[in-house]
């Protein structure tokens, strides 16, 4: 191999996989999709995926190198539960000429793509949630599958006090960056509820949450419906592959983001049902008060989350919708503050 040839832009490599001639498998069409972190290009099997070359705080795409190596650990870590679906690596070449390849006809790697087999995006959950679509025996399976998926990880050592400080760290974070003024929100709820979280810490909650610290495992990171597809096998996609503290979760504590993204879907039953098959399938069986905490803590972290969408996506219909959001979850975690912790 050699390097003469010139690096390829990343507006080069889009508009080179946004061509069907530019694939092996001959696709008749591609359609692109941009995340935040990456490109997307689905032809009707397959789906490539490109890393943008960003660098933040919980991850850093910023050269070849490091894109390789993250798109291993996505691929290694998402044939956990999408065995078929994650088909492996591909090498976007550059020739000498500075022509780009995906035939394996390259002097020079210009990046890596993550090749997976393209699902039916009829049987995502989210999708099944919002046409009502979606039933106790479309959800049994799944939940069988995660609990089954838990009980195969060995858990991760961590001392109670580093898992409390976890949450106390990202609590903190949550009043801060709600509380700005420039985003008018209302920061009197935001106060109360993480008055109400640190509170929990610092009592006797804290102690059993402090308990939880040997059940912590490996788990999937991102567990939303938009990445859950309900096939006679239900798959899960989209691991959070770039940072494994972030992975790093008691199974109650994910199922509950889960459950609260179902909640807020409009299908507040579905966490009930998780939870109820998780207690038969490990027979760990969590209070009620500390799934509460678990949700009422991901919901405002999750409020957190959509406000820093503004921090990469301009205008007043963007500021709108994640304001929007950021309400959405705040009134989530003002119920779960207060009420039973599922249903």
């Amino acid at each position: 191999m050699t390097d003469t040839c010139s690096p390829a832009d990343l507006g080069d490599k889009v508009a080179f996989l946004s061509h069907p001639a530019s694939y092996p498998e001959g696709m008749a069409r591609v359609e692109v999709r941009e995340t935040h972190t990456s490109f997307l290009f689905l032809g009707t099997h397959w789906v490539y995926k490109l890393k943008k070359p960003l660098r933040e705080d919980h991850l850093d795409f910023s050269t070849v190198e490091k894109r390789h190596r993250n798109a291993r650990t996505e691929v290694r870590l998402n044939r956990r539960l999408a065995p078929a679906v994650y088909q492996g690596l591909v090498a976007l070449g550059l020739d000498k000429g500075g022509e780009l390849h995906l035939d394996g006809a390259q002097d020079r790697v210009a990046d890596w793509l993550v090749k997976m087999r393209r699902l039916d995006e009829g049987q995502v959950l989210e999708t099944r949630i919002r046409r009502r679509r979606i039933a106790a025996a479309d959800i049994r399976p799944l939940a069988h599958r995660l609990a089954d998926f838990y009980r195969g990880l060995s858990p991760v050592s961590m001392t109670p006090w580093v898992y409390r400080e976890r949450y106390r760290r990202d609590i903190e974070a949550d009043r801060r960056i709600l509380s700005s003024p420039r985003l008018g929100l209302p920061v009197e709820r935001v106060n109360i509820l993480t008055d109400w979280l640190l509170g929990f810490l610092t009592g006797p909650g804290g102690q059993l949450l402090g308990g939880r610290s040997g059940r912590i495992v490996e788990a999937h990171g991102d567990l939303r419906p938009e990445h859950i597809y309900l096939n006679d096998q239900p798959a899960i996609i989209d691991c959070l592959e770039f940072d494994r503290e972030l992975r790093l979760l008691d199974p109650v504590d994910e199922l509950g983001f889960l459950a609260l993204e179902c909640r807020r879907l409009g299908a507040g039953w579905i966490g009930p049902l998780l939870l109820e098959v998780y207690r038969e399938t490990s027979g760990d069986r969590p209070p009620d008060n500390l799934i509460r905490f678990y949700m009422t803590y991901r919901a405002l972290l999750w409020a957190r989350l959509a406000i820093l969408h503004l921090d990469w996506q301009n205008g007043q219909a963007q500021r709108d919708k994640w304001c929007g959001r950021a309400l959405d979850y705040l009134a989530l975690a003002e119920t779960y503050s207060r009420d039973a912790p599922l249903g």
